[in-house]
């Protein structure tokens, strides 16, 4: 289906399930989960929209916005979603993450407490590191995915937009009898990735150079208290920067003075993240998938794994340490793809074998800017998901050959000291 005429500029029209953070999820009803730039769906209304910090800087800089988890955020700007993509490949973009939950939790057992919500070590990571995280439900499906650092005197978590409600009910729902759940609904969040990024950064906050990928630290900027950490969801060096409400507007402003920075919107921030292997919550990852199906082994560590010194203990353990512990009963498992031919593959496309059977199903899939070939996600049964093995993609009603792929299909380029 094609899009209608692109709204005038500034206006809002409706649009996908497609989050800053890479993220998207499908709890939240006012929120459409199609693709951003290939479905406008009125799913809301202008004035239900709620609005970043940045709401009228992207306004003023030309901006298409649409309504995604419930505000009006950017696409693109005039510059384009591929020419946006390959500057932050090339220099650096501004992402406007603002409508992500930030969250605190305090109190001595907040660390254990949370931990026991996850698979993931929590009570090990030390001050100043940040570690990506999955909330679980009782059968092992995935609830969301989430950022969190250790930041001695509490946990700060990050959440995906989209969920952030359900996600900060569940967490108060499970841990709040053990710690204190603050919500920061006054602070706003930027993203700023590619590798000139941190010249960028460092110019304006001297010292963010010496952070390291997944650490995070509080610094001042002009009087303003920021809290950085060199994380991001493109695959490049970048750096998100946690920023009170009535300052962000100002900082993001003396970034983009920079020669290298340029605003991105969520079509570009889609393409880095799909290019980079990582997994869009609501297409590739939701409550019917385990951080196992979803290859997402390495964020389980050692720890919490059978014979770990706190093994289980989390929501669904038992189905999700059996997968790690026997993956041969896996019944599916996430892959990357890569077209033999020059024919996008979108979301929701069957995936056949040599047979013509269907065997699996897109999560994402477009035309990779910087590949400068088709790549998509989805899910195999494992005697498909072979590196090297071709499956066939119906693309209204063709058979595009695709070939099992590692991920991810661009090189990440994150700095480790």
């Amino acid at each position: 289906m094609r899009p209608p005429a692109h709204p005038p500029k500034g206006q809002v029209a409706a649009s996908a399930a497609l989050n800053l953070s890479g993220k998207a999820d499908n709890r939240v009803p006012a929120t459409c989960m199609v693709q951003v730039a290939m479905l406008w769906s009125p799913c809301l209304s202008d004035t239900a929209l709620l609005h970043t910090p940045l709401h009228d800087l992207h306004v003023s800089l030309g901006a298409r916005m649409v309504p995604f988890a419930g505000y009006s955020m950017p696409v693109q700007y005039p510059l384009g979603l591929m020419a946006e993509h390959k500057h932050t490949r090339h220099a650096a973009g501004l992402f406007d993450v603002s409508h992500m939950g930030q969250l605190r939790l305090v109190g001595p057992d907040a660390a254990a407490a949370f931990e026991s919500l996850m698979p993931v070590d929590v009570v090990g990571l030390s001050v100043g590191k940040q570690r990506y995280g999955l909330l679980l439900n009782d059968q092992g499906g995935i609830l969301d995915d989430l950022m969190f650092v250790n930041r001695g005197d509490d946990i700060f978590v990050v959440v995906n937009g989209a969920c952030k409600v359900a996600d900060i009910a569940h967490i108060q729902a499970r841990i709040g009898n053990r710690c204190e759940v603050i919500p920061l609904p006054d602070l706003a969040l930027l993203a700023l990735q590619g590798p000139q990024a941190v010249d960028a950064l460092s110019h304006l906050v001297p010292g963010v150079e010496k952070l390291v990928f997944m650490s995070g630290q509080s610094f001042d900027w002009q009087g303003v208290s920021l809290f950085i950490t060199r994380s991001g969801y493109t695959g490049e060096d970048g750096f998100e920067i946690s920023v009170s409400n009535a300052h962000a507007t100002d900082l993001a402003n003396a970034l983009l003075e920079h020669s290298a920075v340029q605003s991105i919107g969520l079509g570009a921030r889609n393409s880095l993240r799909l290019e980079a292997g990582l997994c869009l919550y609501g297409q590739d990852i939701d409550t019917t998938t385990t951080p196992v199906e979803a290859g997402l082994n390495w964020a389980i560590q050692k720890v919490r794994r059978t014979a770990g010194a706190r093994a289980g203990g989390f929501p669904g353990a038992d189905k999700v340490l059996a997968q790690l512990d026997t993956p041969q009963t896996l019944t599916k498992q996430r892959v990357g793809l890569i077209a033999q031919e020059r024919v996008p593959v979108r979301e929701h496309v069957e995936i056949h074998n040599a047979s013509g059977q269907r065997i699996g199903e897109v999560t994402s899939g477009l035309l990779a800017p910087s590949v400068d070939q088709p790549i998509a996600m989805a899910y195999l049964p494992p005697a498909d998901a072979v590196i090297g093995h071709t499956v066939f993609a119906n693309v209204r009603g063709k058979d595009v050959p695709m070939v099992v792929s590692p991920m991810p299909f661009h090189p990440t380029r994150y700095y480790r000291g």
